[in-house]
């Protein structure tokens, strides 16, 4: 997504607030340095007024013994940083990003960190972050599914097959800089898909990772708008966002007009990000055989083939609590005989 000029200079203000901080840090430590060890700042006019001379000796075209002299001056500073237990580098620049200096970019491109600055600006500030504040793992809660009606598909019943779902998310989490994992989560309306999704993008969120949001309408309405507006004015988004993102979450696959245009668009998307090596969740209400009648042969082989499937069922939720329906709570018999159940089916 292209920032308007206010929200580029919202990040470069982000940016000055950071070089200003660090350079804080960086003073802070130089008082330090001199309480501990006055002679600290003595070495450093040596210094100066030994870099003065060389630079006037080459100025005249002649040269001294300035490099050994130097090198000994330097050896000194890290003796006496030694001596008060400081490394070396203890005075050097502080810089929060070490690639682009707290600058944004480098070589005139935008650094990953001004990139991640832009994806937390546009995306999930305004939107997915709020969310999460209320959709985690730490505000899920399994009393809302059914521990007595086994599936006829894994024989689980709902209450056990989502303690199974959600162990799998949390090592998608854990495992999440190292596999590129993908997910599709599918079944029922109302049984947990987009909160599971949301759980899993607020625990990548704290850890500072770049989560893009979109339900599939809105994936394809912004494409649309990107590919078909007039003379290339109105661009929503820049596509590179959402195939760069460290994890994208298409929520709602299925609720779109299908089409040719959005086919192509679905599966451009699912395969960069797998060539990209980025991760990918998508939530449906849609069957495994809806996904495979509905979208391309090439859209279902790289899901079945590449993707985490997890089906949900039991009860609408969303259904329960508009109609001021109680969650059932389980008792630790019940989570001990789910753990049991959990084990004996893996």
């Amino acid at each position: 997504m292209p920032l308007t000029n206010t929200q580029h200079d919202a990040i470069m203000r982000i940016y000055d607030g950071l070089r200003a901080q660090n350079q804080h840090i960086q003073e802070q430590r130089y008082n330090e340095v001199l309480s501990l060890a006055p002679e600290y700042a003595e070495i450093e006019n040596k210094i100066i007024s030994v870099s003065l001379n060389a630079a006037k000796e080459r100025i005249n075209g002649s040269s001294g013994e300035y490099r050994e002299i130097l090198e000994d001056l330097n050896r000194q500073k890290a003796a006496v940083l030694a001596s008060i237990d400081k490394p070396s580098d203890y005075l050097e620049p502080v810089y929060t990003c070490p690639v682009c200096h707290d600058t944004g970019y480098v070589s005139n491109k935008k650094c990953a960190c001004f990139q991640k600055k832009a994806i937390d600006l546009v995306y999930h500030d305004s939107n997915l972050k709020n969310i999460t504040e209320n959709e985690n793992f730490d505000t899920f809660s399994y009393d809302w599914y059914d521990d007595t009606t086994p599936d006829a598909s894994n024989g689980l019943t709902p209450y056990h097959n989502m303690q199974r779902i959600v162990s799998i998310c949390h090592s998608f989490v854990d495992a999440f800089d190292r596999e590129n994992a993908n997910i599709l989560f599918f079944g029922g309306t109302g049984t947990g898909k987009t909160f599971l999704s949301n759980c899993i993008a607020k625990a990548l969120l704290d850890s500072s990772h770049s989560v893009i949001y979109l339900t599939a309408i809105e994936l394809f309405s912004a494409f649309q708008r990107q590919d078909f507006s007039r003379f290339g004015e109105d661009r929503d988004f820049d596509a590179n966002y959402l195939l760069d993102c460290d994890l994208l979450i298409i929520d709602d696959l299925g609720t779109e007009v299908g089409n040719t245009y959005t086919n192509s668009k679905l599966f451009y998307v699912i395969n960069e990000r797998m060539l990209r090596k980025k991760s990918t969740i998508i939530s449906t209400n849609l069957s495994l055989s809806d996904i495979r009648d509905i979208y391309s042969e090439r859209i279902f082989s790289r899901i079945t083939s590449s993707y985490t499937i997890l089906k949900l069922f039991g009860n609408d939720i969303r259904m329960m609590k508009r109609t001021g329906q109680k969650p059932k709570p389980h008792s630790a018999a019940d989570e001990n005989k789910a753990s049991t159940k959990f084990n004996r089916n893996h």
